[in-house]
This record gives C-alpha cells, structure tokens and sequence, in this order.
C-alpha cells in the first residue's frame, strides 16, 4: 500500500476524461450576436443547442478563458442523474410540494433526455442508463437507507427508489460490509469528455462560434467584454459555474468546492466479474462525506470523494487539483471497498472546483429586462442538471409558457455566502463535521447526530 501511495503522489494531474484540445481561435475585435454565452462547458452549450435547434438563424457565440470542457464538465465522475443536491423536503418549503415532486419528474426525465440528445446527434459519450446504487455498508448506513427509501414512498414518490437487501445488493456490487442499498433506475454513466466535445461540435454544426483562450473581463447587459475584444447581443448568459466566484458581482454567489478523483488502469474482465463490477452502474456508499464511482466502457475503475478543503478567499488555482492526502484517502476508501485492488495501478488522477450556493440549490434565471441569463451553483450534480438548465434558459429567452418553466429552481436567489474570513471557517468546519460524522458512525454504529445537525442545517441529503 505503501508504495501505491508513494506512486500515486508522482502522478499529474491528468483528468482522465481531457482529450487535447481542438484549436479554436480567440476573440479579437466586435463580434455582433443574438447570444453571448460566458463558458464553454455543459450549461452553455446545451443553451446554445436548443437554442439552435428551435431557431438556427441565431447568432450564438460562447467564450471561454481556457477551451471547451476544462472545468466541471470536463472533471467531473461521469454521473448523469436525477439526483438533486438538497431534499424534496427543503425545495417544499420554499416552494410547494406539488412544485417539488415536479422538479424531481423533471430531473428524471432529464436523464432519458441526454440519452436522447446524444443517440439523434451521433454523440458517443459512452451514454448507459443503468441507474445508481448507493450501497449501506454500515448498520448506521442501513438505517440511514431504510429512512430515505421510507420518506421517498410518503412524500409521494413510491417508485423512485427502493431497497435491496445485502444479497441483492452484493450481487450487484462486491464491496465488503454490504448490508443492504437504495437502487433507483434514474442515472446513466457517461464519458464526461466525449459528451462536451460531442456537444461543442455539434453546436458549432449548427452555427454557434466558439472561442478559446478568451477570458472575459466584464459582463453586462447587451455587452461582453474581452482583453482583445467584446461582444455585443442582446442576450447575454453566465454559464460560469464555480468560476462565477471569480467574477467581480458575483464573488459571494457561489462558493468553489474541490472534489477529487482517480482511475485505474482498465481492470481485467475477470477481475471485474468476481467483484460484480461488470456492468456500468453508478455506485456509492451511505456515507456523510460522498464518494462517487463507475467502471468506463474500457473498465476503468472511477473513483472520487469530497474532502479537499475550501480555499480562503473563493480562490481556484491548478494547485488545488491535486492533493495528496486527499488522493491518498480517496484511494484508501476505495480499496475498503475492493480489498482486492489494494495493488491496483492507479493511471490518472485529477481534481476540480464545483460550484455551491449558500442554501445548496441550483438556480436558473433570465431577466428579460436586461437579457441577462444565467445558470449553476450544481453541488457537483451539474452533469444533468445542466441539461435541464438549457432546455429552461431556451425558454425563458423565447418566452415560452410550459412546465419547465415552473419549476422551483427557475429565477430562484440563494442568499450570498458570509464575507471572509466567516465563510473560510464555517464551510471547512462543515467538511470537518461530515467527516466527523461517518467516524461517530464508525464508533457508535448508529446515525451520526452531527451529521445530522448538519444535514438540517444544509437541507443537504
């Protein structure tokens, strides 16, 4: 183990998912357009998708400071589900359940979307919907299960999810300590990298201009300001994602949150069987402070985790990408998980920022006044949410009237984060309380009071 430790530290950071890049120019000089879109990854290019398909005259342009996919979309584990950061229950009450339980319809049928989208545009993202399944491999976290499984059923959602129990369970996924699991058919497994240059290609197919290596030094109503160049358009949209930390306006809107990932050589097909890893499903544990896998279509083992702290200030920076202790942990829960790959070689490492709001939700909004749209603050469930985000920032830009737009998250505002140095201390004090509390659970095997705490205090699940 000691030596797997000591070669992962000398690994790059190196998403696994990040072809090179394709060349595209940067902005010089005034562009005209009907859309200005800040980002070049999911949100703002599914924007630009449906955008262009319901109008291909539209001029649409999208900016980005590095190139397609290098954030988030480009980062992140491969899961395209209906999973929403916060409970129904907190989305209740601050809207309805009715509005709830509409929103979760619509994360579901988000997931088919994507497969959809991908099959009629010839998009090979590796797309397999073969739904999640978070195993409880603790008494606490079969409890824990048996309680949300309960709660979906009386909240008025009796076929999203189920439980299994512990032989059902480990047939599915040959982790130690399994007592049992929540399955739900609602997520798909994806290549994260193929479906952003997928996409990119597509829009550009379709019209849209791309630019690389152009950051963007002021957005306002009408206009986008570049080093080099500006665009002018009467709709303009934010799809910055954690990065809007980073921008003047919008420095306490969201938070960047680190979350950091491995994969493995590809496994042996064998290997992969004994383990009952021969198969595409996304797969967890029940644990406070998440982690997150798949086995790619080569049979890659995928694994990453929460952990890695906040940086005082909102700072994002290549360094933070990778840090060994993190990796190290990261790797070390996988192997309690698959003792058997405890000398496994551990081919990529990576990390990324993920964008969190202060009361956790994702948000999409449009102000027809001024044109200026945006879309984010995922909590690291971006890959089909942002999707839906599209589909709801194509309507809101053509005024159209449907039940997307309706739903909770349309136009809704989170309350900023705390100033420096209060927002430094509180969020690393809440990883630190996650933490805390799968090692209460570890200790008493019954739920973790803290967690709890903290999960109220969130609306976090």
């Amino acid at each position: 183990m000691m030596q797997a430790m000591e070669e992962l530290s000398r690994l790059p950071n190196r998403p696994l998912w990040q072809a090179p890049a394709k060349q595209r120019a940067a902005l010089e000089g005034a562009v005209e357009a009907d859309v200005a879109i800040v980002g070049a990854g999911y949100t703002g290019l599914w924007t630009a998708y449906y955008l262009l398909k319901d109008d291909p005259a539209l001029r649409v342009v999208l900016l980005d400071r590095e190139h397609v996919g290098f954030g988030a979309s480009g980062r992140n584990g491969g899961w395209a589900s209906a999973i929403f950061p916060i409970s129904l229950e907190k989305v209740a009450s601050f809207a309805s359940r009715g509005a709830a339980l509409d929103l979760q319809a619509a994360m579901n049928e988000t997931v088919d979307e994507i497969g959809r989208v991908t099959a009629a545009e010839g998009i090979d993202a590796d797309y397999a919907k073969e739904g999640f399944l978070s195993l409880a491999r603790s008494a606490a976290q079969a409890e824990r299960a048996q309680s949300a499984v309960r709660s979906s059923v009386a909240f008025g959602l009796p076929d999203q999810v189920r439980y299994i129990g512990a032989d059902e369970a480990v047939t599915r996924v040959g982790a130690t300590d399994v007592r049992g699991g929540v399955y739900t058919p609602h997520c798909a497994t994806i290549h994260p990298g193929k479906l952003v240059r997928g996409l990119a290609e597509t829009v550009e197919s379709l019209g849209a201009r791309i630019y690389h290596g152009t950051p963007v030094t002021d957005i306002a109503p009408g206009a986008v300001t570049t080093p080099n160049g500006s665009v002018r358009a009467r709709t303009v949209i934010r799809a910055t994602e954690a990065y809007s930390s980073q921008q003047p306006g919008a420095r306490r809107a969201v938070i960047p949150l680190y979350s950091l990932v491995l994969a493995t050589e590809p496994l042996d097909a064998g290997l992969r069987a004994s383990l009952n890893l021969d198969h595409r499903m996304a797969f967890n544990d029940m644990r406070h402070l998440r982690v997150y896998a798949q086995v790619t279509e080569e049979g890659r083992l995928v694994f990453g985790g929460r952990g890695a702290p906040y940086h005082f200030n909102s700072r994002i920076a290549p360094g933070f990408d990778t840090k060994d202790s993190v990796h190290h942990k990261v790797f070390q829960t996988l192997t309690e998980f698959f003792p058997q790959l405890a000398d496994v070689r551990v081919t990529h490492r990576w990390g990324g920022a993920l964008g969190v709001a202060r009361d956790w939700c994702p948000s999409i909004g449009y102000d027809p006044e001024t044109g200026m749209g945006w879309a984010g603050n995922y909590v690291g469930d971006g890959v089909a949410t942002s999707n839906l985000a599209g589909r709801i920032l194509r309507n809101l830009i053509f005024r159209r009237d449907d039940a997307l737009e309706r739903l909770p998250i349309v136009n809704h505002r989170s309350p900023s984060w705390e100033r420096e140095p209060f927002r430094w201390f509180g969020v690393n004090l809440g990883l630190a309380a996650a933490a805390a509390g799968d090692a209460e659970e570890r200790f008493t095997d019954r739920p973790s009071k803290v967690a709890g705490l903290l999960e109220k205090m969130t609306g976090a699940h």
